[in-house]
C-alpha cells in the first residue's frame, strides 16, 4: 500500500495487522488534529474525543484567542 508517499507491506501477518491499525489510527488523527489547529470547533471536539478514547494519543490542542484582541494588539503595534 502506498498513501501520499507512505509505504508499507501488507503480507497478511498480524505484525502487518498491527501496523495497519496503528497507521490508520495515527493518519486519521493527524488530519483531524491539523484541521483543529486551523480553529475547526468540530474537528477539536472529534480530537478532544479521541484523546479520550485512546490511551497514549496527545496531541497539542488550540488555543483561541478573540478577534478583537488580536486586531487591538497588532493596531497598538503601528
Amino acid at each position: 500500500m502506498i498513501n501520499g508517499g507512505f509505504g508499507m507491506v501488507i503480507d497478511g501477518s498480524e505484525d502487518a495487522d498491527r501496523r495497519i491499525r496503528e497507521m490508520l489510527l495515527w493518519d486519521v488523527n493527524n488530519g483531524i488534529a491539523r484541521r483543529s489547529w486551523a480553529r475547526n470547533e468540530g474537528a477539536v471536539a472529534a480530537i478532544r474525543r479521541e484523546m479520550e478514547r485512546t490511551p497514549g494519543l496527545e496531541v497539542t490542542l488550540p488555543n483561541f484567542a478573540d478577534d478583537e484582541i488580536i486586531r487591538n494588539a497588532l493596531n497598538d503595534n503601528e
